[in-house]
């Protein structure tokens, strides 16, 4: 009986593996017709230009706006240098087969002819007088008899990590920050077209990071990062994806500060003409190579850890959002941020800090005496500084700035001590801006409605950032392409970019309203401040 079992056991293990061994040469079979049977090749994926952008600045797509630039700037030859330079450019990447997505209809090419057309403009190039020697923020001592010659020499020996230099009074032998702070004036941080700005952001992106701090003060976490020549920059983590809106439920005041936000204000501000932002980079960081393992900040030190996903993270200590709930991680260990090069030290170059006039109540229940009277900017224009030189319209310069960036937390700003009250104002702390695109705040623009007055010249630049030629949202689009951080994602989503033109009109329409109705009391050229006398007879752009 146990025998025939065993046999009967053994047929049916056999019939199995039979039956198994049919299947798997069955399937063999049908696998091999069709590896043999002749298809297309499937076509690539076409990735969004602004991604395949990854070691470069410059791609070749189809033209979006078939309007070119001007006969003048035709004739430019930096713009005809440019356009050559993008070509070969287009043509590299072509030929290693750089794809653009399509319906997006988006041409980082045109995008940066436009930009270099709109940089090479007689607006963004007017002749100035030589800067007179009091107009410096800092100067280099003259030179001295030679036996003082050691005294003029700036010397430091290598230690923990910076390098041995040898600074003296020619600019040659100083690094790109000593450069940007000696290049500081009464009326800008940096000139146009200056050939400083190159190695300058060059260092705040690559060079090796030796000390972060975190820096004092301040609602929201940040760090004071130092390089080897002795620069140093504001570090701001990475706290928003680039796509994600602001919360509608959140007051302006329990906003978050975008790292993104920051490199955007910067390179809004210098195609504005202003050029009163520090320059800013974004950056990837090893947060364990370049801030953990550097820091000599105690405090800071104790407050890292590592999620429960493996990433590493740490939240500082700050007066909001500095708690494991609001910790700042890396995807893994690399982390974003910005990075804005440092101002000079207050005890060279002092700064005084200026309430705005018009400050938010921030308050959930209560308004500002501007949201209430109508006519306040009048008693502005008759209080100290206000009622004389060039304040007025440069606040109204920088209401333009935070309306087109969407910045209500605009509760301060800054002046340099040494020109008085007869200078640029300071545009820092852009964080809160960029945080919503879908939402424009009209009361951003009150200063501008209710003052009725501003630049002629910041005039003339909006309207030609207007036209199709130089569209601010294209010309945005390229500057930023350039950011190191690009080749990750795009700085500002579509959106944003889509925001800048609406607002922009909304700015020009201000502005008309304003000369009707100055005209209507015969006043009408009083709501321009003309600080460019000698474009006067220059046509108004139109498109």
């Amino acid at each position: 009986m146990m025998w025939r079992m065993r046999r009967r056991s053994r047929t049916i293990c056999l019939s199995l593996a039979f039956i198994t061994t049919f299947f798997h040469l069955l399937l063999a079979l049908v696998s091999f017709s069709i590896y043999h049977q002749p298809c297309d090749i499937p076509l690539l994926p076409r990735a969004h230009v602004l991604r395949d952008l990854a070691h470069s600045n410059y791609t070749s797509v189809v033209i979006r706006d078939p309007a070119g630039p001007p006969t003048d700037i035709q004739r430019d030859s930096s713009y005809e240098g440019a356009k050559k330079m993008v070509k070969s450019n287009a043509r590299l990447l072509s030929d290693k087969g750089l794809l653009v997505k399509e319906g997006k209809n988006v041409s980082i090419e045109s995008d940066l002819l436009k930009l270099e057309a709109l940089f090479g403009h007689p607006l963004y190039n007017t002749p100035s007088p030589p800067i007179p020697e009091e107009d410096w923020l800092l100067r280099v001592k003259p030179k001295v008899k030679a036996s003082e010659t050691s005294s003029q020499m700036w010397v430091s020996a290598s230690q923990n990590g910076y390098e041995d230099v040898h600074w003296n009074s020619s600019s040659s032998s100083h690094p790109p920050w000593l450069r940007f702070h000696l290049g500081i004036s009464r009326w800008q941080l940096y000139p146009h077209r200056d050939p400083n700005m190159e190695p300058l952001m060059q260092q705040l992106a690559t060079h090796r990071i030796v000390s972060a701090v975190q820096r004092s003060g301040g609602t929201q976490l940040k760090l004071v990062m130092s390089f080897p020549n002795y620069g140093q920059a504001m570090f701001k983590p990475m706290k928003q994806e680039r796509d994600e809106e602001t919360n509608y439920n959140l007051y302006y005041f329990s906003d978050f500060e975008r790292h993104n936000a920051e490199i955007a204000a910067f390179h809004l501000d210098r195609i504005l003409g202003y050029r009163r932002i520090p320059p800013v980079v974004g950056r990837l960081v090893d947060v364990v190579k370049e801030i953990k393992d550097i820091t000599t900040d105690r405090k800071l030190a104790r407050t890292f850890f590592t999620s429960p996903v493996g990433n590493v993270c740490f939240y500082g200590q700050c007066s909001y959002y500095c708690s494991t709930e609001h910790a700042v991680c890396g995807r893994s260990r690399d982390l974003e941020g910005s990075l804005a090069v440092m101002l000079p030290d207050l005890s060279l170059a002092g700064r005084r800090t200026w309430r705005s006039p018009w400050r938010r109540s921030y308050s959930r229940s209560k308004l500002a005496k501007w949201e209430t009277e109508p006519d306040y900017c009048s008693t502005v224009k008759k209080t100290p500084p206000y009622d004389k030189g060039t304040r007025l319209v440069d606040f109204i310069d920088m209401v333009i700035l935070d309306f087109l960036m969407g910045n209500m937390d605009r509760h301060h700003y800054e002046t340099f001590e040494k020109f008085g009250n007869n200078t640029f104002l300071l545009h820092l702390d852009n964080g809160r801006a960029f945080g919503r695109h879908s939402k424009d705040e009209p009361s951003v623009l009150a200063p501008l409605e209710q003052c009725c007055r501003i630049r002629r010249s910041t005039w003339l630049r909006l309207h030609l950032l207007s036209l199709p030629q130089y569209r601010l949202s294209d010309v945005m689009r390229a500057s930023l392409s350039r950011d190191p951080l690009h080749k990750v994602a795009p700085l500002l989503a579509e959106p944003h970019l889509t925001a800048l033109n609406r607002r922009l009109k909304t700015v020009l329409e201000t502005v008309s309203r304003c000369q009707k109705q100055q005209k209507s009391n015969g006043k009408g050229e009083d709501v321009f401040y003309d600080d460019m006398a000698y474009l006067k007879d220059m046509a108004t752009p139109s498109g």
